[in-house]
């Protein structure tokens, strides 16, 4: 069984992580959705609402097992723990490359089986990140075409208090 470990803030989850998360699915048989609890970073949603985001926007895979969990630590670890052998890394622009790429060689000097693998995004979400989500739906803007349809309404809700 081939198992990858796709990690992220995902705070929260957009329509761009969704369609990795789903092209990921189609070449793993199991993928394991992380969330990491960066006491660095200062999320507006808390671990447990992204976790139950994902959830409910994943949609069921027959050809792969999706788990999605959170983690602190080391990615490396957390692959290890979880039996992962590949990090999934979404690319919108060569600006996101230099700093992946990086990270990717860090987790591999770190647990040598662990290889990481970058899926383009699809060119409709190039654009796309949670903090500009985060942006405009902290000013009311139509955030519809950016996360999934399940969480729009609470992620709304909690942007514009």
């Amino acid at each position: 069984m081939k198992t990858a470990v796709y990690p992220g803030s995902f705070d929260p989850i957009t329509n761009g992580h969704l369609d990795v998360i789903i092209r990921a699915a189609n070449v793993f048989d199991k993928l394991v959705v992380a969330v990491l609890n960066n006491a660095n970073k200062r999320p507006i949603f808390t671990v447990e609402e992204r976790v139950e985001f994902i959830r409910e926007s994943v949609p069921k895979m027959p050809s792969c097992e999706i788990i999605v969990t959170s983690f602190d630590g080391l990615l490396a670890d957390f692959a290890q723990e979880t039996g992962a052998t590949t990090v999934v890394k979404g690319l919108r622009a060569m600006s996101d490359f230099e700093y992946e790429f990086q990270q990717a060689l860090a987790n591999r000097k770190m647990n040598h089986r662990l290889d990481t693998v970058f899926l383009m995004t699809s060119e409709k979400y190039m654009y796309l990140s949670s903090s500009l989500v985060r942006e405009i739906g902290r000013h009311g803007g139509d955030i519809s075409d950016f996360v999934p349809l399940k969480i729009q309404k609470r992620v709304l809700e909690k942007l514009s208090k």
